[in-house]
C-alpha cells in the first residue's frame, strides 16, 4: 500500500453511513515521515466542510500546543479514527470505527510515526484499550509493537472544562521531552 493508493480507497470509501451526508473525506494531513502522529475521534463541522483535520475551536488549540513544544503543524501528521463526520458531531458508533481503522493503521504503517498521541477517548480506545478511561491513563505512556503510545485529553474537552488544560499541558511536556530522548537514541 502506498499513499495514493490508500487515499484513493480512502476518498471512494462507502463502507458505513458516514459516507452518505459527509461533504469531504478528511484523510490527514501533514508530514508522511512524521515522528510524531496526533489522532483524533473525528472530523467536525469546520472539518467536513474543509476536508482538512483539526482546523475549528479545537484544531487552533491543538496547533498553539504543538508550537508551544517548538514543532509547526506541518512537522507532525493529524488524523482520526473515523475520516467522514459523524452526524451532530456524535461520537462514531463501534461499527464506524472498526469500518475504518484500517485507513489509520495504514497511515500509521506508511508514516512509522515513533510517536502517536490518542487525542480523547475514543482514541485511546480504537488504538490503546476499549476498557480503559481517559481520565485514569491520560499521561501514561504505553510502549505497543515499536510505538510509543500517550493518551491525553481532546483539546475539545479543554475547551468545556479548563481544570483539563493543566494535565493536558504536562502530557505534551512528555511528548517533547520523549521525542527529544527518542532522536538523541
Amino acid at each position: 500500500m502506498d499513499w495514493d493508493s490508500l487515499k484513493k480507497q480512502c476518498y471512494n470509501c462507502h463502507k458505513c453511513s458516514l459516507a452518505q451526508k459527509r461533504n469531504n473525506v478528511v484523510f490527514g494531513e501533514g508530514n508522511p515521515k512524521a515522528k510524531l502522529m496526533f489522532v483524533g475521534e473525528g472530523p467536525g463541522a469546520d472539518e467536513d466542510s474543509t476536508g482538512r483535520p483539526f482546523v475549528g475551536r479545537a484544531g487552533q488549540l491543538l496547533t498553539k500546543a504543538i508550537e508551544a513544544i517548538g514543532l509547526k503543524r506541518e512537522d507532525v501528521y493529524i488524523a482520526n479514527v473515523v475520516k467522514c463526520r459523524p452526524p451532530g458531531n456524535r461520537v462514531p458508533a463501534p461499527d464506524e470505527a472498526e469500518t475504518c481503522i484500517q485507513y489509520l493503521r495504514n497511515q500509521v504503517l506508511l508514516i512509522k510515526p515513533k510517536i502517536i498521541v490518542c487525542l480523547g477517548a475514543t482514541a485511546m480506545k480504537y488504538i490503546i484499550d476499549s476498557q480503559a478511561q481517559i481520565s485514569k491513563v491520560r499521561g501514561e505512556w504505553i510502549e505497543r509493537k515499536g510505538y510509543w503510545l500517550m493518551p491525553t485529553f481532546h483539546p475539545a474537552a479543554l475547551l468545556r472544562d479548563e481544570s483539563k488544560k493543566i494535565p493536558f499541558w504536562e502530557d505534551f511536556k512528555k511528548v517533547r521531552e520523549k521525542l527529544e530522548l527518542l532522536d538523541s537514541e
